[in-house]
């Protein structure tokens, strides 16, 4: 199929060559393509982008955020194949919503500051979805999200009406708390499933209390395991065993040694 090669191409062309590719003629792959067998790639594509930044990798980042835009203009264009919407409705609503939510700069509203800013913001959108209540505006939150994030997001809502803990202090003792019950659910003492839930909940309400963000600190920690058994699972076969074959104690021991090396420097 003929199609004007160019040197530099802008959205347009990007809408266009998605209409190609999904046409009677086009790729066979994409023709079969819907919202749902294309749901995951849109993940993918996502956190890709997000490395790219968390990594400062810029050039990576212009890629990646082309590849995320793919993902938006390849859904929008399964719906117009249907008449359902098109990216133009995509982009008329997205507008929309960002002038009726910025009254501060498209209309007469004052602020002073970036907090004020994000309180307009709460409250134009609780009232854009008809929400009256701070139960309605939690259940609005999508499930599909993370379940850390979708907690933190949940527990922010409860502490803009006051529903919070004084300091971090409290915060941690009720992590301690809820430690107890499931140590007490795991004797026999309750449901272990629900007290375990309890704990992740209250671990990422006290992080978020103390100005972390738990899924940074959550992959740090991964880091920093992969990083320690790397080291072990090294000493382990520098020793002549391999990581079936070793004692608990010899794991142990290399585990305790990398940690010594860790607060050196080393």
């Amino acid at each position: 199929m003929d199609f004007e090669l160019k040197e530099s191409y802008k959205f347009e062309d990007l809408v266009a060559v998605m209409k190609v590719l999904r046409s009677k003629d086009g790729c066979p792959w994409d023709i079969e393509q819907t919202h749902k067998s294309i749901r995951n790639n849109f993940l993918e594509e996502v956190y890709e982008a997000i490395e790219a930044i968390d990594t400062d990798n810029t050039e990576l980042l212009k890629e990646e955020l082309g590849d995320v835009l793919l993902q938006v203009v390849f859904h929008a264009e399964i719906e117009a194949e249907v008449n359902k919407f098109d990216i133009d409705d995509v982009c008329n609503g997205i507008c929309q919503k960002l002038i009726y939510r910025h009254p501060h700069i498209f209309a007469n509203v004052t602020v002073n500051n970036s907090q004020e800013v994000l309180s307009n913001w709460e409250e134009l959108k609780k009232k854009e979805k008809g929400h009256s209540t701070t139960s309605e505006s939690m259940k609005s939150i999508s499930t599909s999200l993370p379940a850390m994030m979708r907690a933190e997001k949940i527990q922010k809502k409860a502490a803009k009406v006051g529903f919070d803990f004084e300091d971090g202090h409290d915060a941690l003792g009720k992590v301690k708390e809820e430690i107890f019950e499931a140590i007490d659910a795991l004797e026999g003492n309750g449901n272990l499933e629900e007290e375990l839930g309890d704990v992740f909940f209250a671990l990422v309400n006290a992080t978020r209390h103390l100005g972390f963000d738990s899924d940074r600190l959550l992959s740090q920690t991964s880091d920093k395991f992969i990083r320690r058994f790397s080291y072990v699972e090294e000493k382990i076969i520098e020793s002549g065993l391999e990581m079936k074959d070793a004692s608990v104690d010899d794991m142990e021991k290399f585990w305790q040694e990398k940690k010594v090396l860790e607060k050196k420097g080393e």
